[in-house]
Order: C-alpha cells, then structure tokens, then sequence
C-alpha cells in the first residue's frame, strides 16, 4: 500500500499519463489495489487502455476457479465477468471438469509488468486447458497449480496426449457466445480443429471463424470480447476476415522458420503509446 500510495502522489505532481510519467507506467498501474469508484467505462484499447469502475471474478463459481489471485487480475467489465459466469455454467452442465482462470485485468486496467502486451481495458480473459479433474483448492494454494502445454515440444503439432475433445468442448462453448470477439489459440491448436480433430468439424465449422493464431497460447486460450454497445470509448480490433480461418495465412504461421541472425546491437526497447488522457483520472480517482 505504500508503494501504491507513492506513485500515485509521484503521478499526482506530473503532466497527463505518458510514458515518461514513471520510469515504467505499469509499476503505477499494478500497485493500485482497488477498482475506482463510479460507473464502468472502458478507456482505449486492450493493448493501450484502462478500465474505471471495474468488477471483481469471485474466486469460485459454477464449473471454474480464478487462480494466481496474488497478481489482482481478476477483474473486468461486468460482461467479462459474466461470460465466465455463463462459460462455466455451460461447462458443467456439458459434463466438463472446472477449468481454471488466469489473468483478465487489474482493478483499473491499463499496463501490466509482465505476461501481457494486452488485458488493459477489462475485455481479455485467459481460459487455462488444463481439463483433468480437479478439486476445489483453497486460494493460497492456486499460485503454481499444473497448467501443461497442449503442444508438442517442436510447437508443429498438438500433444494429442492432452488435448482432446473436452478440450474442444470448452472451445466450442466459449467461441459460440455472441459476446466473444475473437479467440487466440495456439497455431497448432487452430490447425487440428481445422482439420476436424476432436469431432471440430462436427455440427459446422463456423465456430472456428473466431479461433485466430497467436504464438504463446498453448497452454491456454485468450478470450476477447467485443467493446459493449454503451461503450463508446471503448477501441475494439478490425473484424476478423470471413471464412472459418483454415488457410494460407494458417499454414504460415507453422512452416519451419531458419534461425535469425545475431543483431549487430541490442535492440532498444520500442516506448509503447501514450494511454488515453482520460486514464490519467481513473488511475488518480479515490
């Protein structure tokens, strides 16, 4: 609380949120331990953004568990919440297992330390694929909890091992909520649905529209909801393009790829975006 209490008086003094505020914008942002008061809004986009008024995930619920409670990022636009809400009611009564919940966002969003280049804006949720059967574990002992990759070690294919049909279970419910923008999985992931693996295919293919590659997303899936109807500063992403995905631009994300050079010079960090002028009071508001 003193760490938190110093950088907002050190950004109380300074000009409007900017890079250059602190030596690093998200150290103010994490040490907030609270939402700000009044009603939700959503600043920006999830890459560069806050959130004022945001609402906690309850550690527990129907059919999930938020684990890694320690970072604070358990929080959101009450539609995120309630999507995890509906997720988990739907697993359970699909005959799932509880599936754990990582990081949404912090209590007023904005730049995180580490783990995210996103999750600012209260939008994002990752799902872990972690199906086994589990039981319910007290919250100080979800911090280091069994999260596998479903991926093979060469990142080419998927550990069919792992990753089943209750893993395409989950997808599908989740992809099939209007709510849901898009869906980061891993590329591998994306392909063996493609490819109709774990009944995928079965009943239609157009639930894989929303399922878009991204590297890193093998040991779970990222949730992207659409900016709220009565939202209007709130920055969503370009539509995804039609068609189920299964592709050209697919098969580039897994061809072999030949090592890359050694630079000539360490790359400098690139400075990331001002935050819109308004997160300036939400991170300030008590």
């Amino acid at each position: 609380m003193r760490r938190a209490a110093l950088l907002l008086a050190m950004l109380a003094c300074a000009a409007p949120v900017r890079a250059s505020a602190v030596s690093n914008p998200a150290e103010a942002w994490g040490a907030v331990p609270t939402p700000s008061p009044g009603p939700t809004r959503i600043i920006g986009g999830p890459a560069n953004g806050c959130l004022a008024g945001a609402a906690m995930l309850p550690p527990d619920g129907v059919g999930y568990e938020a684990i890694r409670l320690s970072r604070h990022r358990n929080y959101g636009h009450p539609e995120t919440i309630a999507f995890v809400e509906r997720l988990g009611k739907a697993a359970q009564a699909a005959g799932l297992p509880v599936f754990y919940v990582g990081d949404m966002a912090q209590p007023r969003g904005g730049p995180m330390l580490f783990g995210h280049g996103s999750h600012e804006t209260g939008v994002d949720v990752d799902i872990w694929f972690n199906l086994e059967p589990k039981p319910l574990l007290p919250v100080s002992a979800r911090e280091e909890v069994d999260l596998p990759s479903m991926v093979l070690p060469n990142k080419m294919a998927i550990d069919t091992r792992r990753f089943g049909e209750r893993q395409v279970q989950l997808l599908r419910l989740a992809a099939s909520d209007p709510r849901v923008d898009r869906i980061f999985v891993h590329p591998a992931i994306k392909r063996a649905l493609c490819d109709g693996y774990g009944g995928a295919a079965a009943g239609g293919r157009a639930w894989l529209h929303k399922l878009r590659p991204w590297f890193g997303h093998d040991e779970h899936f990222h949730v992207r909801l659409a900016c709220p109807a009565d939202q209007p500063e709130c920055v969503g992403q370009a539509p995804v393009p039609p068609g189920d995905g299964c592709d050209a631009v697919l098969d580039s994300w897994l061809k072999p790829r030949p090592p890359a050079p050694p630079p000539l010079a360490p790359a400098k960090p690139r400075p990331r975006p001002p935050l819109p002028a308004a997160c300036r009071a939400v991170l300030l508001a008590k």
